[in-house]
């Protein structure tokens, strides 16, 4: 059974979402700040995080980022009632792959766990398979109908990277950090021109790589 983790402050709102989660087949942990949500990552399992952003003790910024350093791929859900631009930038920035505004449509919330667990199951492989092409993490090996395709390190990982996880959208900075490393002299730009490449030499058969204007990008599966 998988478990998910609720880190929400608001009683009525955490038990609600614990009801129904665990009606739809899913174990539930509830915590009522981050500070709380991090104790529990310390000696439970969890496969996805749903978090609220103004918490006391460990805010839901906070809290991601805390867990994106151990987790590098767990699924992390915010619901929040800060509706604005710099609050889903602040967001995404912190480590999660999905926002929603409350009031929130559970059944929505569903699909959208359902989604992240799916790209979640494929961040775990080695290996990613579509109709036409295939990428091999351990090999650094890219083919498309049977014929590799010679990308540099770097351009593998960062096509790589956008293809575990489907329409999950990553900003610059993320690339940069997960790809160059936090203490490399490159450039935003310097993602750019890896993306520019890549969708000069491989073939998009099976997929493309979508520009998010202002935020960044994100692979779609056709």
């Amino acid at each position: 059974m998988l478990k998910i983790l609720i880190a929400e402050d608001d009683l009525h709102i955490r038990t609600l979402l614990s009801k129904y989660l665990k009606h739809h087949g899913f174990e539930v942990i509830e915590t009522k700040n981050g500070k709380e949500a991090l104790t529990v990552f310390n000696h439970e399992h969890i496969d996805l995080l749903i978090t609220d952003i103004m918490m006391p003790e460990v805010n839901g910024h906070r809290l991601s980022h805390r867990i994106r350093e151990t987790h590098k791929s767990l699924p992390i859900l915010m619901l929040t009632a800060l509706d604005t631009y710099d609050e889903k930038e602040k967001g995404f920035l912190s480590g999660v792959d999905d926002y929603m505004v409350k009031p929130i449509d559970l059944n929505e919330m569903l699909l959208r766990i359902n989604a992240l667990l799916r790209r979640y199951e494929i961040s775990k492989k080695k290996e990613i398979v579509f109709k036409h092409s295939c990428l091999n993490e351990e090999n650094q090996e890219l083919k498309v109908n049977g014929e590799i395709i010679n990308l540099t390190g770097k351009s593998f990982s960062l096509l790589y990277k956008l293809l575990s996880y489907p329409n999950k959208i990553f900003t610059r900075e993320q690339l940069m950090n997960q790809i160059w490393g936090y203490d490399s002299e490159s450039y935003d730009r310097t993602v750019d021109t890896h993306i520019k490449k890549l969708r000069e030499s491989v073939p998009m058969i099976d997929f493309e790589i979508i520009t998010m204007r202002g935020l960044g990008y994100k692979a779609v599966i056709k």
